[in-house]
């Protein structure tokens, strides 16, 4: 008996656990984000619905917006005149199994009659033949990934709960205009009978969408199907300098797989939702007293803000870089953005008022200072090593060039700790409203301000990038 139960332990974790964690984590053989410069997809789930699926088409039309639907066959069965309308009207038709049963609860057989079943529904109404699949609850077993043949799976980067009609209207746009970001692929439901949903939770969305999609057109964003955004996506990833290799691209995708998991274990928090260079947490120091350049010092035990670069968005920022000057600057512009941002967060929450300071450990320290950091040396000692060993395998994993990196620059390649003091923190961003996109002043008072208290013109700029990347 025990045999059995750990016999059916392991197949439960290699048919649905595995290839659901590996398909979400990483991305393998399934589309969840795209790569673009004003381009958001819209995507919808368990339509059509007979009463909201017309209004949404015509909510959609009004700002010339293109979706891409995910339909349960049982339900386009019974509207094919809503699947030819779609289509007319230039959205794409995806599917979305014949009923909303998981695919764990189902074999590889059943699964698959359950994705033929409702192609044929959706080719025999407009005579196209469907080119996506989107699995209930986005959850895949392991024969997924073999037996798709001409689909590809679609996920998404963003859900909202708005299948609940008690998120209500202004929570959810609160939690929509947060995702108005290009590359986006965002996961609606324009049908409420599915188990776990709410009748009328279809309204609420549209109501947060119709706001949604006007500041998205006000701000220059266009609202895309599947099949553009993904062409999007090829091209931007086609122009890359420098291709990635099978190896590298696993290692890449396992340490930021450990990553997220080291977020979770040690209550790393996101700033500005995940959307900044930073995260943070709170901790008591540990170490020698670290006198800081405006005279006031961290001492061990004393409460302090811990940062941690985003490996995710430094990796990005180095693959898409045609130069490490180009990435420093970038680097440099996002610091920018990041650091008033996590005045405000903190300003919130009253149990980080004791904190003493600011404090990291990175090998991206040079010109630092610019920002209001103290440079100070590691001790020497097992912890810098390890740090050391561990920062230099960062960099040969994540940079794309990362082992001549590190081969060239041994000597600038050195750990250090970054720490500022509150006071020195709070004074330079916690009163300033953030830098307007081209990071520009607008008036002679705010300009004075500006040179006072907050980040380098671009002339600083430039010297800061040929600090960071000598």
């Amino acid at each position: 008996m025990e045999n059995l139960l750990l016999w059916g332990f392991y197949i439960l974790t290699f048919y649905a656990f595995l290839p659901g964690i590996i398909s979400r984590t990483f991305g393998f053989r399934v589309f969840k984000r795209g790569q673009a410069k004003r381009e958001i997809a819209l995507t919808f789930d368990d339509g059509p619905d007979p009463h909201y699926t017309p209004l949404l088409l015509d909510l959609l039309a009004k700002y010339d917006a293109k979706a891409t639907f995910f339909v349960v066959g049982a339900n386009a069965e019974k509207h094919p005149e809503l699947l030819r309308r779609m289509k007319a009207e230039g959205h794409e038709i995806g599917i979305h199994n014949y009923v909303h049963k998981s695919n764990w609860l189902m074999r590889p057989k059943a699964v698959k009659k359950q994705i033929y079943r409702t192609s044929e529904i959706i080719r025999q109404a407009t005579d196209t033949k469907p080119s996506f699949y989107r699995p209930p609850w986005g959850i895949v077993n392991l024969f997924d990934f073999a037996n798709m043949g001409y689909l590809q799976i679609i996920l998404w980067s963003s859900m909202f709960g708005d299948w609940r009609k008690r998120v209500g209207v202004e929570r959810l746009t609160k939690r929509m205009m947060k995702k108005l970001q290009p590359g986006e692929v965002l996961l609606l439901h324009d049908c409420g009978i599915t188990l776990g949903a709410d009748q009328d939770a279809p309204r609420t969305m549209m109501a947060a969408l119709n706001t949604y999609l006007e500041e998205g057109k006000s701000q220059g964003y266009r609202f895309v199907n599947m099949t553009e955004m993904i062409a999007l996506t090829d091209k931007a990833r086609s122009s890359r300098k420098r291709p990635m290799g099978v190896m590298k691209k696993t290692l890449v995708r396992l340490w930021l797989g450990w990553e997220k998991l080291f977020h979770i274990l040690f209550r790393i928090q996101p700033i500005d939702s995940g959307q900044s260079i930073f995260h943070y947490r709170i901790r008591p120091y540990r170490g020698k007293t670290l006198q800081l350049k405006d005279g006031h010092r961290i001492d061990n035990k004393d409460p302090i803000i811990e940062l941690h670069f985003d490996n995710k968005k430094l990796f990005d920022l180095m693959s898409g870089s045609r130069s490490l000057m180009q990435m420093a600057i970038q680097v440099i512009r996002e610091v920018e953005k990041a650091l008033p941002k996590l005045a405000a967060q903190l300003s919130e929450r009253k149990e980080l008022g004791t904190a003493q300071g600011l404090y990291g450990i990175s090998m991206i320290n040079r010109g630092s200072e610019s920002f209001g950091f103290s440079i100070i040396e590691l001790p020497d000692g097992v912890f810098s090593r390890m740090t050391r060993f561990y920062l230099k395998m960062l960099i040969r994993i994540l940079h794309p060039g990362g082992n001549k990196r590190v081969s060239d620059k041994q000597t600038s390649l050195v750990p250090r700790i970054v720490a500022m003091s509150m006071e020195e923190f709070r004074s330079r961003y916690a009163d300033n409203e953030p830098m307007s996109k081209d990071l520009a002043p607008k008036s002679g008072k705010d300009e004075r301000k500006a040179a006072q208290v907050t980040l380098p013109e671009e002339e600083a700029k430039q010297k800061a990038a040929r600090e960071l990347v000598p």
